[in-house]
């Protein structure tokens, strides 16, 4: 089944009871709740939110805040790092989400290798502590875009062999940035999904913009009129596929274009 909805609550929303009513107002069926500065959510929105999208339909998943950093060379920051991790998790348990999106860390002059090993280390005291709370909330690595972001797809593979409860969070834009625009045509979006068969899981969590980016990668988001990748192919290859499959816009209007590619691809 393909679940399509915006990053953030749509326009107008006063809670996130209320956009979950939005989200289906809209004809949409997902949406992504944005802890991406703080994680701040009262016990009994959390509960009806997640009563109304069980009932609704709409698949819910959460992003962890931006500032985590996995690899800083300060203790404390990593430190604090699980913490956002565990606290965005456990949030999203009480909404119901099934899925965290975390930016892990950059590069700041290590090897892939020994940022990958820090990941590794760090998201295994993390599903420690979530499995002694009895959390099943996955933690979902975002591909990044720019080249000095630890995130390229390959390198979340290892830590998903390595860590349980882990997986990537395709952000097709991303994958574009960083690739220089690779993704030009049907061939190219399939070696994604082919790439992430690797090691399949039952859900596939993506995210999707238009991009703008220079040699470094991701320069900004744009909106999807802007064909910055096409996302055309990805018609025929969704037709084909059998597993569950959520797609969450990104764009400057994300509720809007949630719409559009609702509409091209439903």
């Amino acid at each position: 089944m393909l679940f399509i909805g915006p990053a953030g609550y749509p326009p107008g929303s006063v809670d996130v009871v209320d956009a979950v009513r939005r989200t289906h107002g809209l004809g949409l069926n997902a949406l992504e709740v944005q802890f991406v500065r703080n994680v701040q959510m009262a016990e009994d929105k959390a509960h009806d939110a997640r009563t109304l999208a069980e009932r609704l339909g709409i698949r819910l998943s959460a992003h962890a805040p931006y500032y985590i950093s996995l690899n800083s060379p300060s203790g404390e920051t990593v430190a604090k790092s699980r913490e956002w991790i565990l606290r965005t998790a456990r949030a999203a348990h009480a909404l119901g989400a099934w899925i965290v999106v975390v930016h892990a860390a950059s590069y700041a002059g290590s090897s892939s290798a020994a940022v990958t090993e820090k990941v590794v280390t760090e998201l295994t005291k993390c599903r420690e502590v979530l499995e002694m709370e009895r959390n099943p909330v996955v933690i979902g690595l975002e591909t990044m875009g720019k080249k000095g972001q630890w995130g390229a797809l390959g390198e979340i593979q290892e830590v998903m062999g390595r860590v349980k409860g882990v997986q990537p969070v395709v952000d097709f834009a991303h994958i574009h940035a960083r690739s220089g625009g690779a993704l030009r045509g049907e061939e190219e979006f399939q070696a994604v999904f082919d790439r992430y068969d690797v090691r399949s899981t039952a859900r596939m969590h993506c995210h999707f913009s238009g991009i703008e980016y220079t040699e470094a990668g991701e320069r900004n988001h744009l909106p999807l009129s802007s064909n910055s990748p096409d996302y055309a192919p990805l018609r025929n290859i969704l037709n084909k596929r059998n597993e569950d499959i959520t797609l969450i816009c990104e764009t400057p209007d994300p509720t809007r274009d949630a719409g559009i590619m609702r509409g091209r691809l439903v």
